[in-house]
């Protein structure tokens, strides 16, 4: 189960979405998140799923991968489904006890469901695609306008960072810990849900204490290299967009148009 988490893992590759400016890739993917909440046709939907699939073609991260992602939020899919299946009204295709299962209900839970899956495979292909000081320095970028008023863009982009980085790190930290417990005869799998969140106990405390360590290193590091925050600090590498990134930009535009377009039919 741990290993199927992919949430926050960068994958280097050659692909178009890999060469993309990270600016570029995190105003599409919201501009896109955006569009999936807005669309309201079935036509819509499957225009976005076919764009989904094309993207995740492109970006050549293995499909398998991409699925995995959405593992962690399954059960959540999964309770969106039958909420809206059995609590819409229309026409009754199936009845147990005092559950109907309704056309409307099955129409919206497919949609509702399909929305939560775009999402996600949107934001893993961000960050499948993306290194961590790239999405650093893009957010940073987007968000300086904000300095203006007293926002740290810079604190507050190393601290998004820094979270979405530290998830593999704690995953597999978190792995090692569950085996090493294991080892010792501590069972996670048998007995009643409180028997089993009880067990869990042992886990999460060398978890916490680990956690804090890394943060306490990390924080003892930055301070070694003289890290003062963003004030006065240069990049290496400068953003600049592309010829790619513009013809994506006009991409997206035209997904939008269609996909606002297909809302109407």
């Amino acid at each position: 189960m741990l290993q199927d988490i992919t949430l926050g893992q960068f994958f280097p590759g050659e692909s178009i979405i890999h060469r993309l400016d990270p600016r570029t890739k995190i105003i599409s993917v919201f501009v896109l998140m955006i569009l999936i909440f807005t669309a309201d046709s079935a036509a819509a939907y499957i225009f976005l799923t076919l764009m989904t699939c094309a993207a995740v073609g492109v970006s050549k991260i293995p499909a398998l991968t991409v699925l995995k992602a959405l593992k962690p939020i399954s059960w959540i899919i999964l309770f969106t489904l039958l909420i809206h299946l059995f609590t819409h009204d229309g026409e009754v295709l199936a009845e147990f006890w005092i559950f109907k299962l309704t056309d409307e209900g099955l129409i919206f839970g497919v949609l509702i469901s399909l929305r939560l899956i775009l999402l996600m495979i949107f934001s893993s292909l961000l960050t499948f695609t993306t290194s961590p000081i790239q999405l650093t320095d893009a957010l940073e970028n987007l968000l300086s306008p904000l300095k203006k008023i007293g926002v740290p863009a810079h604190e507050f982009a190393m601290m998004m960072t820094i979270a979405l980085r530290f998830i593999p790190t704690l995953l597999e930290e978190l792995d090692k810990i569950v085996k090493a417990q294991k080892s010792r005869g501590v069972d996670f799998e048998s007995g009643n849900f409180f028997n089993r969140l009880k067990n869990f106990v042992p886990v999460l405390v060398p978890l916490f204490i680990s956690s804090f360590r890394r943060a306490d290193e990390l924080a003892m590091a930055m301070e070694a290299r003289c890290y003062k925050g963003g004030e006065g600090r240069t990049h290496f590498r400068q953003l600049k967009f592309q010829r790619l990134d513009f013809l994506v930009a006009l991409m997206i535009a035209i997904i939008l148009i269609c996909a606002v377009l297909l809302s109407l039919i």
